[in-house]
């Protein structure tokens, strides 16, 4: 949500024409109609401008503090973006300076493309925050919705997950149920690509992450549990603000730009939905737990029976007899 300037623009004209008016009419009331019958007709329009006047200065505050807070938070996103941006690209220029002054073995060649494939893959997700980020303003088309198996989505991004952060399959403990969700494909795959994501990255050492998904009444419901050190209670509403990233930004182990949990909330409500976060109970970690309206999958029609040539030619003749 962007923030507009026409509205406390629009609330300090209104003010400061109260606050004039209501100096014309106080000089008004004290020269001329001090001891005449209309004083306290002006003691009640004073009094009810005075009150506006401390409406709006109370509703310009908490629009400046508002103001404020996305100022320090779009400066926390300028912080993380240019440390994003600067690190794999120095990093990459390091690595190609040192194989094209100089020679390396082969095993050290092999450990260099693979940190520029690190690089190019942290690049690639930056980019790809910045632009679902934009998508968020245009709303989905009727004609872009599609039925989806909520299971096959699921697998593909933990596996997807795996192979990015080489880890073994059995890091990604995975148990679904089938579920049709109506949405864009590529909708879910934000949603769900960003919670296992997060997972891997804030959960523990190893990272262990659970993912359980179960049809319930209204709906199919998401489990995405890591074995982290878990978020406190009192940041759990927090954490889903556009370009908000818990800590300082100089002190951070992991990297990150402050949008992927803004952007899951987004596309969870788009499709009317909800998400919560918890912490496991006796256990060290989160849960964020994803609702969704779904439908079961319809079931199969039973296949017919064979039949023989004997049987239709008996059939025939009994229809004609």
């Amino acid at each position: 949500m962007r923030f507009s300037y026409g509205w406390p623009i629009t609330l300090a004209v209104v003010m400061i024409v109260l606050v004039v008016a209501l100096i014309i009419g106080w000089v008004i009331l004290t020269v001329e109609i001090k001891h005449s019958g209309l004083f306290w007709t002006a003691m009640v329009l004073g009094t009810s401008f005075l009150g506006l006047v401390l409406v709006g200065v109370v509703l310009y505050l908490l629009i400046s503090i508002k103001g404020i807070r996305l100022t320090q938070r779009q400066s926390n996103f300028i912080d993380s973006v240019s440390h994003e941006l600067k690190s794999p690209i120095a990093s990459l220029k390091l690595y190609l300076q040192t194989l094209s002054r100089r020679p390396v073995t082969g095993e050290q060649a092999a450990n260099f493309y693979r940190f520029m494939l690190d690089d190019v893959q942290r690049l690639d997700t930056l980019i790809n925050h910045m632009l679902d980020a934009a998508r968020l303003d245009q709303q989905p088309q009727e004609a872009e919705l599609v039925d989806v198996e909520l299971s096959e989505i699921l697998r593909n991004c933990a596996e997807t997950a795996c192979v990015r952060y080489r880890l073994p399959e059995t890091a990604i403990r995975l148990s679904t149920s089938e579920a049709i969700v109506r949405a864009r494909p590529i909708d879910l795959e934000i949603i769900f690509r960003n919670l296992i994501d997060n997972a891997i990255k804030y959960g523990g050492t190893p990272p262990e992450v659970e993912i359980d998904s179960q049809f319930v009444a209204d709906g199919v419901v998401t489990r995405i549990v890591d074995n982290g050190p878990g978020i406190p209670a009192k940041l759990r509403r927090k954490i889903f603000g556009r370009f908000v990233r818990l800590g300082s930004e100089l002190e951070r182990s992991q990297t990150g730009t402050g949008l992927g949990l803004f952007i899951v909330r987004t596309l969870v409500r788009r499709l009317h939905g909800d998400i919560v976060v918890t912490d496991r109970q006796g256990q060290s970690g989160t849960i964020f737990k994803v609702r969704l309206p779904a439908r079961r999958p319809a079931a199969e029609a039973p296949p017919k029976a064979a039949v023989s040539p004997q049987q239709t030619l008996d059939k025939m003749k009994s229809s004609t007899s």
